[in-house]
């Protein structure tokens, strides 16, 4: 049984991985929680314990800027990699809007689907 110090949230959110203050790939947030998450990309050149940024934009927010959070790697797996917030400096607020954004999605999600199949 696995044990988690906090909720995942699933949802969907097109990400940039940035090394060393460069851009090295794209990925797509699975899920989070206010102590990390999951990003789904075939980028492997990476370590265990290594610091990286991730920058992401809400679609609805075409001409506002990005956000910016920083994470290190915890885990490493065929399809992606698991990030932890712990240790690193990050705006607890970032963060609480990222949940807050992707559990909206996915309640749009359970909703749209609830429709489709009252009809």
């Amino acid at each position: 049984m696995e044990h988690r110090l906090s909720q995942r949230i699933e949802g969907e959110l097109s990400i940039l991985v940035y090394k060393r203050g460069m851009p090295v790939a794209t990925g797509q947030i699975q899920d989070a929680s206010r102590r990390g998450l999951f990003i789904v990309t075939d980028y492997n050149d990476i370590r265990l314990n290594q610091t990286i940024e991730l920058a992401f934009r809400y679609p609805e927010q075409h001409g506002q800027g990005h956000r910016v959070l920083t994470a290190h790697v915890v885990r490493r797996s065929d399809t992606g990699i698991g990030l932890d917030f712990d240790g690193v400096d990050n705006d607890a607020l970032a963060v609480a809007e990222l949940l807050s954004w992707l559990q909206n999605q996915d309640l749009c999600s359970v909703d749209k689907i609830a429709r489709k199949n009252t009809h």
